[in-house]
């Protein structure tokens, strides 16, 4: 019932984007100038205030953080869902506890699940940052929080870069279509795997850049290091590519100076990046010897090594499977995973095409589209065709992996937008036989940014929970496990025709002391030592893919000669 309602509601909801769309085109083609007493004094007000830049870039990152609490009520806090999330918020937990990893545990094969390490330590697999922004959060009273605040900065930030790029008044609309876009209704504010840090990131880099052209002053330097320094912590890969455009344009423009200007160029200029990324290094490589105890092996390649067969760009072949401890993983890596993508160039082809609808409608979709019409004359901007060519680069870069999200391509949020507003900035100047027809798709790109907006806000239901499949029952489990008294263990039982991504088995970073401990029972492995090492707890049986849903209490299968022998 619940796949069908929102099955409508999106039906619904689509239908009312699509007919604003066409009204607001239609009546931006036939009368531009339909509502100049309104439009008129609140472009010229938004224009004397963008002036006001750190003003402006305040109140931005301000306004996106109430606004997206303003809708707490209709779009309460989101519960994770994936994998993923679960991985990052083992993370959060950690760093908020002040620790970089985790011990592994006695019993660490009853808790071992996706994404997350368990040798030589406990740990994500992922780049720390994500769950450094999360565990502020869980410090202020939940992880979501830092989410919140994360995504208020982006959309300071990318205000903040084009400031560099554009005029102010241009600077601000960009920064006031961000906030409409990702502020609220958005997967990045409404989930916990990231995509607003590493924006963040992108941002400071390239506004960074058109500064340091400019006026070569060192604190644009550092901005462009820090920026550096979390693309690495957050999107490695695509941080990389991102940055290393970066580098040829500044290596270029230092090629251009004299001869005589170059060393204090590369003292005002490349000593800060170089400092700042000297930094970053030696944290990265600490980072590394806690969680992995190797300087040079990131925890992200250490769980590929141990647990994915899988290749992870186009042009690799998968490597040989691991032996795993629990059917779950098999069936993920070796069933599931191939299904999505085989390897064979028709894979490539469609996975290519998915990869470029995704991206159109997560970043621009039909509330930007209209920017797009000015892209023949950006392509001739020498103001922005950096920007282009690094769009190019990284979206190439996009292409050659495997698998897409777009919290991948999240380096590149701030260029996207810099080129859509230059895009719209032309389109304002198109003219039809003398009607100004552009003032109108200007205005209307707004207004229908807009009316999204508020035809999501009134297609929302209030729920306690993000409804999902997968996910809902875990949680609703967790919750009532967790207003019980004394200390619970669920063991988790799953059926041969499980779907491998609806995961259960995740836990705090601290296994011992957690309130609700998650553990799965693996076919031919005795789970007694488990009950044993948890003895005083309250454990329960859990079947996900059992209806209806319930905790009953465990009755343990009696172990095996086999099984006995098996145990860790």
């Amino acid at each position: 019932m619940h796949h069908f309602l929102a099955f409508l509601t999106d039906a619904l909801q689509n239908q009312q984007d699509w007919v604003c769309f066409y009204v607001f085109i239609f009546l931006a083609c036939v009368a531009p100038r339909l509502g100049d007493r309104i439009f008129r004094p609140i472009e010229r007000i938004g224009s004397r205030f963008a002036l006001r830049k750190k003003l402006a870039i305040f109140s931005v990152s301000t306004a996106a953080i109430l606004l997206r609490v303003a809708f707490l009520r209709i779009d309460p806090v989101p519960v994770p869902l994936i994998h993923d999330e679960f991985s990052y918020l083992l993370a959060a937990d950690t760093f908020a506890h002040w620790r970089l990893t985790n011990p592994t545990h006695p019993m660490w094969v009853f808790f071992e699940t996706f994404h997350v390490l368990q040798h030589p330590t406990y740990a994500s697999k992922y780049p720390p940052a994500q769950g450094m922004v999360l565990a502020l959060g869980q410090h202020l009273g939940n992880p979501w929080i830092g989410v919140l605040l994360s995504v208020g900065l982006m959309c300071g930030a990318i205000l903040w870069m084009l400031q560099g790029w554009m005029p102010a008044r241009w600077a601000l609309l960009g920064g006031t279509l961000v906030l409409l876009r990702f502020a609220v209704f958005n997967d990045w504010v409404e989930g916990y795997w990231g995509g607003a840090v590493a924006a963040i990131g992108g941002a400071l880099v390239v506004g960074a850049l058109p500064r340091i052209w400019r006026t070569a002053r060192p604190q644009y330097a550092v901005c462009m290091g820090i920026g550096a320094a979390i693309l690495a912590n957050s999107r490695p890969v695509e941080g990389f590519i991102f940055f290393a455009t970066v580098v040829v344009a500044l290596a270029l423009w230092l090629w251009k100076r004299s001869a005589a200007a170059r060393p204090r160029l590369f003292g005002a200029i490349v000593a800060p990046v170089a400092a700042v990324l000297l930094v970053c290094v030696v944290f990265m490589g600490y980072y590394n010897w806690r969680v992995t105890k190797n300087p040079l092996l990131p925890p992200y390649i250490a769980y590929e090594r141990a647990y994915n067969p899988r290749p992870e760009f186009i042009w690799q072949s998968p490597r040989p499977n691991p032996v795993y401890n629990n059917p779950q993983f098999d069936n993920y890596y070796n069933v599931w995973a191939p299904a999505q993508f085989g390897g064979d160039w028709d894979d490539i082809v469609t996975g290519a095409e998915e990869k470029v609808k995704e991206f159109f409608n997560f970043f621009v979709n039909k509330e930007l589209g209209v920017c797009l019409l000015g892209l023949l004359w950006v392509w001739r901007d020498r103001r922005v065709r950096f920007l282009g060519a690094q769009f190019l680069v990284c979206f190439a870069g996009l292409l050659a992996v495997v698998w897409f999200w777009p919290h991948y391509a999240a380096p590149l949020l701030a260029t996207i937008f810099a080129l859509l507003v230059q895009s719209l900035r032309h389109v304002r100047k198109l003219r039809v036989r003398g009607w100004t027809v552009g003032i109108g798709l200007s205005r209307a790109v707004v207004l229908i940014s807009l009316s999204s907006l508020v035809t999501q806000a009134l297609n929302a239901a209030p729920v306690p929970y993000a409804i999902n499949g997968n996910s809902e029952p875990r949680y609703l489990v967790e919750f009532q496990l967790a207003a019980m008294p004394g200390e619970q263990l669920v063991i988790v039982r799953y059926s041969p025709k499980h779907d491998p991504t609806n995961e259960w088995v995740y836990n705090r970073a601290d296994i011992d002391d957690a309130k609700v401990v998650w553990a799965r029972e693996i076919p031919g492995l005795d789970i007694h030592p488990l009950l044993d090492y948890f003895r005083g707890r309250t454990v329960w049986l859990a079947q996900p893919d059992v209806d209806p849903k319930k905790l009953i209490p465990y009755s343990p299968p009696r172990p095996t000669p086999s099984a006995v022998a098996a145990t860790p």
